[in-house]
């Protein structure tokens, strides 16, 4: 059984580029639906619209001038710094669109997370410092006054030169349609697509003046530049015709993924195993833009992800045949080139796909769950018995992975296979499936070769839960499947086991195992309102209250500090369980674990977190508790009760008082 593989990304410029196309990306992307929202309206209700309605119309000015970039700005500035960060962003990018005439998207992509920016560093001058009783008055009047300021600077100096880089851009922009040159934005944009770059291209640029464009002439070519599904189609299918082996076979699927579904990075693989290739999508997408010039046809709003159904919702009244012909052409001219490099070039031996799709990640720096499918469903051989879920104490992350992902295991008709936490360290080779935090995966690797490594980075809710519920499916043959079936192969592997450390049983074992001992979490545990306003001060909040029971000493609480610069213990649905390295275990005195609800919300490395759960665990005496609570976070109504609760009982009620006695 094959080791799937997950490359940290490699430092340098292209990674650098990648990081900041991935944050305009992370502004623009969350707020698509507003952008389709104005599109549609436009469509519909402007003069040269579908159903020209005067009053109606006059939504469109006000949602691309105010709406759009307020919530870019907000988008922005909550990335920086959570909530605070999003207001103070919002505001700062009032100050950009009052003092520009035209949408001001780029302002607010620098405003916005430059003011969460300059919050965070002034908030971290006086953390600490401000005396009780006045932390309100200064929270809000910094605030408020940095809001003031930064708005007056994007009014003053940021908008008007914006405006002056927008209408170079543009300039530059028309001067290429005008001279015929627009087709040669392909020779960069369909190579920066195979490396991830073009986010940076996209939201960076393309974005805002198509936007602006459409906004004055009804619609733009700019929105199809990037978004043109017609190259990537045209090559797939020539991989389906002329292609050779597991490239040929999973071809039509990845078509139509990459067509209907608008998800494009699931053709990059494809072009890597032949980077030559790369000349089909190139002069496909030449091919497309060149139709757009000619019949003047465009979008009224950008079209994501990039599906066929997404480019004629957001087409203009005049260009649905533009656009049929833009998408047909390249999808014709790409499928031409693709075909003759594939039917006169070399084949080669090997899983070329499955080295592709590892060079793809590897160049994307993190595992891509729909390229990952094009080869996933080869990468175990025979029935699935154990999966291990593992992080590097064994105590906290791991058993909340191991108890969501059993549920859905069982429910899904395999309660035959075996679902386990452990620590790294205690890790042996006999696992069928290992599971991971993405950044702790090349750690587990070489203690477990044999396994099929699946990285996540939500604990709670990941979707690469169902695809391990699926491969289970698949390699045991449907559920309920006879345990003979895979007896043989599995003995082995359960003789191991049974011979491993205990941290290695799973967590529902283990808690029927433990031992009498204090309770583990008990009221003076818990609290319902804490008073840290961000990760590192929340992480000292929940610990002095494990101190406090006399669950550990000072230095385990230093060693959670130490284990979330390592790995985040952000959980999903709100959320987070602090604990210490497995090297911390000697600072434990007792098991106990406390909460801390924070109802506002705290920032946890960009994630929102209302309850912080802290874990000192020894003997697995722990476990049972976190397996309820990971029960009740995947549970949104119970979510949802814990959020209104009034008093402590209420908290350990929903717990389930599932205390060791």
């Amino acid at each position: 059984m094959e080791t799937e593989t997950v490359e940290k990304p490699r430092a340098g410029l292209r990674v650098g580029v990648q990081k900041f196309g991935t944050f305009l990306s992370g502004m623009i992307m969350p707020n698509i639906g507003a952008f389709i929202a104005w599109g549609l309206i436009t469509a519909l209700f402007i003069p040269d619209g579908f159903l020209p309605n005067e009053k109606l119309a006059l939504l469109v000015d006000p949602m691309i001038t105010f709406l759009l970039p307020l919530l870019i700005g907000y988008t922005g500035g909550h990335a920086i710094y959570g909530l605070r960060g999003g207001v103070v962003g919002a505001a700062a990018t009032m100050g950009v669109i009052v003092g520009t005439d035209i949408p001001m998207f780029i302002g607010a992509m620098i405003m916005g997370p430059l003011a969460a920016w300059v919050m965070k560093k002034l908030d971290a001058l006086w953390e600490g410092r401000i005396k009780p009783g006045f932390e309100m008055l200064v929270n809000n009047f910094s605030a408020g006054i940095l809001a003031a300021i930064m708005a007056i600077l994007g009014m003053l100096i940021v908008g008007p030169a914006v405006k002056a880089f927008s209408q170079g851009a543009a300039a530059a922009v028309d001067f290429l349609v005008q001279h015929g040159l627009l087709p040669l934005t392909s020779i960069l944009i369909e190579p920066a697509k195979i490396l991830f770059l073009n986010n940076a291209i996209n939201h960076g640029i393309l974005t805002p003046l198509g936007t602006e464009e459409s906004l004055n002439a009804g619609k733009s070519m700019l929105f199809l530049l990037e978004s043109n599904p017609g190259p990537g189609l045209g090559l797939l299918l020539a991989y389906t015709v002329f292609g050779r082996g597991m490239a040929r076979a999973s071809a039509p699927g990845a078509a139509l993924i990459q067509f209907v579904g608008g998800i494009h990075e699931i053709y990059f693989p494809y072009v890597l195993m032949k980077p030559v290739i790369v000349l089909a999508p190139i002069l496909g997408g030449m091919a497309g833009v060149f139709t757009l010039v000619v019949t003047g046809a465009g979008l009224r709003s950008p079209a994501a992800p990039g599906s066929i159904l997404a480019v004629y919702a957001a087409a203009s009244k005049d260009s649905y045949l533009g656009v049929t012909l833009s998408v047909l052409f390249a999808a014709i001219v790409s499928f031409v080139v693709a075909a003759l490099i594939l039917k006169f070039s070399k084949a080669s031996d090997g899983d070329e796909l499955g080295e592709a799709t590892s060079k793809m990640e590897a160049m994307k720096g993190k595992k891509s769950s729909v390229a990952s499918s094009l080869v996933s469903a080869g990468a175990v051989s025979g029935p699935i018995r154990n999966v291990v879920f593992a992080c590097d104490a064994g105590m906290g992350s791991s058993v909340m992975g191991a108890s969501v992902l059993r549920n859905k295991i069982k429910d899904a008709g395999f309660g035959d296979v075996k679902v386990t936490n452990s620590a790294i360290a205690n890790l042996t080779d006999t696992y069928d499936i290992v599971v991971t935090h993405q950044d702790l995966t090349d750690r587990a690797k070489p203690k477990t070769e044999s396994a099929t490594h699946v990285s996540v980075d939500n604990f709670m809710n990941s979707p690469r839960y169902d695809e391990i519920v699926e491969l289970v499916r698949k390699s045991n043959g449907g559920a309920d499947e006879p345990a003979d079936a895979g007896t043989a192969a599995a003995a082995p592997a359960a003789a191991a086991t049974a011979t491993a450390a205990t941290a290695e049983e799973s967590s529902e074992a283990a808690a029927d195992e433990a031992q009498p001992g204090n309770e583990i979490l008990k009221s003076d545990g818990v609290i319902l309102a804490g008073t840290a306003t961000e990760r590192d001060s929340a992480i000292e909040e929940v610990g002095q209250l494990l101190m406090q029971r006399g669950s550990v000493d000072a230095d385990y609480v230093k060693a959670m500090h130490e284990r979330e610069t390592s790995v985040s213990t952000y959980m999903g649905n709100f959320l987070a369980i602090p604990h210490g390295t497995n090297d911390a275990k000697e600072h434990i005195n007792h098991s106990a674990v406390a909460v801390v609800r924070y109802p506002e919300g705290i920032d946890w490395g960009g994630k929102d977190v209302k309850f912080v759960v802290g874990v000192a665990g020894l003997n697995n005496e722990h476990l049972k508790i976190l397996a309820s609570i990971a029960k009740i976070f995947t549970n949104k109504e119970q979510v949802a009760q814990l959020e209104q609760a009034t008093s402590v009982q209420e908290i350990l009620d929903l717990f389930g008082k599932v205390n060791t006695k």
